[in-house]
C-alpha cells in the first residue's frame, strides 16, 4: 500500500518524506515494496480520467439526459467568506515524550498518543466535476492536511463542579483510552482545557466517516485522511447553548492557531462535523449532527462557516436531514444550497428531480474513482 501511495506523486521530496515517515513507525507495514504494485498504480492513474468520463455518460434505461453534463465549477460556485489571513507565527518551544509547548501558550499532552498509517489522499479538482475537466485533471495526491473538522465526544457528562473532580478526571481518562483504541480524532480537549494528542498529526484518524467538503479549488471526500479531527469533551444539543466552557474554547483557539500556521490551513476549511457528515445510502446530509449549532467560530479565530451552503447538497444533490433544516445555524445554509440547485436546474431546463439524479450519480462516480483509491476507514 505504501509503495502505491509513493508512486502517485512525482515530487521526489514529498515521496521521500512520505516513505521516511512510514518507515519510522513500528506499527506500519513497510516491508512489501513491489514494482508490480507501482506499475498497477501508474496504469490506474492513466485510466482514472477515462473512468470518470465513461461513468458520466451512463444513463438509466428509458431516461433522457441533457446533451451536456453540467459544468459545476462555472455555474455552481460555493459562496464563501473572504479567506482569513493566517495567525501570527507560532513555534515549538519545548518537546519531550510527555508534552509539547508552543509559543502561543499551547501545551499538547502526549500520554495517549498512537499511530495509524501516514496520511495520503486524493482531492478532486472542482474543474474535474465537469466532463472536460475529468479528462485532463481528475485528482491530486496530497500528503498534508487540508482542514479541521470539529467534533463533540458525546460521552457521559458529570456536573462540572469542584466536588466532582475525581469523577471528571476518571471520565476524561476513560474517554481518552477509548478514543486511543479506536484511533478516533487527532486531538481531544478535555473539560479542564487540556489538549491531548491522540493520533499523530502525520497519520489519518477515524473521525469523519462518510463526509464531503469543498473549497473554491478542491473537493474532499471522506475526510478521515484529509482533515484533522479535533474533539471537545462535550455533548452537542442545538437547543442547549454552547456545550463547552471557557477553558476549552481558549485551548481550542490556540490549538487551531498552531495547526493553521504549521499546515497553512484556510479558515474556510475549518468546519463542524454536522456540516460535512453524510449518509450515502439515502443521499442525506447530516448523518452525524454534533456541532449542528453553537460552534464558537469567532472565539476560535475563524469565520462563521455555518453560513456556507453545504457542498454535499450543491455539488452532489444530497438532501438535508430534518435536524439540519431545523437548526438555527445550518437552516439558512441548507436553504441557500437548495436555492442554488433550483437555479441551476432551471438554467439548464432540467426538472429539479432529474437534476438531483445527475448530481447524485456524480457523487457515486466520484467515490468509485477516488474514494476506493485511498486507505479510508469509516467510523459509523
Amino acid at each position: 500500500m505504501l509503495e502505491w501511495r509513493a508512486a502517485w506523486t512525482s515530487d521526489p521530496v514529498k515521496r521521500l518524506r512520505f516513505l521516511q515517515r512510514a518507515r519510522a513507525s513500528p506499527e506500519r507495514d513497510t516491508g512489501k515494496f513491489s514494482l508490480i504494485a507501482i506499475a498497477i498504480a501508474l496504469v490506474g492513474l492513466a485510466f482514472l480520467g477515462l473512468t470518470w468520463a465513461s461513468a458520466s455518460l451512463v444513463q438509466p434505461a428509458g431516461s433522457r439526459a441533457p446533451s451536456r453534463v453540467p459544468h459545476f465549477a462555472a455555474s455552481s460556485p460555493l459562496p464563501s467568506p473572504k479567506l482569513d489571513s493566517l495567525p501570527g507565527r507560532v513555534w515549538q518551544v519545548e518537546a519531550n515524550d510527555r508534552f509539547e509547548l508552543y509559543s502561543n501558550g499551547l501545551r499538547v499532552e502526549n500520554q495517549f498518543v498512537t499511530n495509524t498509517q501516514p496520511r495520503a489522499y486524493l482531492s478532486l479538482s472542482r474543474e474535474a466535476l465537469s466532463r472536460e475537466g475529468m479528462e485532463t485533471r481528475p485528482a491530486r495526491l496530497r500528503l498534508d492536511p487540508a482542514g479541521i473538522v470539529f467534533h463533540t465526544t458525546e460521552s457521559h457528562m458529570a456536573p462540572f463542579e469542584e466536588d466532582q473532580n475525581g469523577t471528571l478526571r476518571r471520565a476524561g481518562e476513560g474517554l481518552l483510552e477509548y478514543v486511543r483504541r479506536k484511533h478516533a480524532y487527532h486531538f481531544v480537549i478535555d473539560r479542564f482545557g487540556r489538549v491531548f494528542r491522540v493520533v499523530r498529526e502525520g497519520d489519518y484518524a477515524n473521525h469523519a466517516g462518510h463526509s464531503v467538503w469543498a473549497d473554491q479549488t478542491w473537493v474532499y471526500l471522506n475526510l478521515n485522511q484529509s482533515f484533522f479531527g479535533v474533539a471537545f469533551e462535550a455533548t452537542s444539543r442545538p437547543g442547549d447553548g454552547p456545550p463547552v466552557n471557557a477553558a476549552q474554547v481558549h485551548a481550542g483557539r490556540i490549538l487551531v492557531e498552531m495547526l493553521r500556521v504549521r499546515y497553512m490551513i484556510a479558515a474556510g476549511n475549518c468546519v463542524a462535523h454536522a456540516q460535512v457528515s453524510i449518509n450515502p445510502s439515502n443521499r442525506r446530509a447530516g448523518y452525524h449532527t454534533d456541532w449542528a449549532a453553537n460552534l464558537p467560530f469567532h472565539d476560535l479565530g475563524l469565520s462563521d462557516n455555518y453560513q456556507r451552503p453545504l457542498p454535499s447538497l450543491v455539488l452532489f444533490g444530497f438532501t438535508a436531514d430534518d435536524e439540519l433544516r431545523s437548526s438555527g445555524a445550518l437552516g439558512p445554509a441548507v436553504q441557500a444550497a437548495e436555492d442554488l440547485i433550483g437555479r441551476d436546474a432551471a438554467a439548464r431546463s432540467i426538472p429539479l428531480a432529474r437534476y438531483r439524479e445527475i448530481l447524485q450519480r456524480r457523487y457515486k462516480d466520484a467515490i468509485a474513482s477516488v474514494g476506493r483509491q485511498t486507505n479510508v476507514k469509516y467510523q459509523q
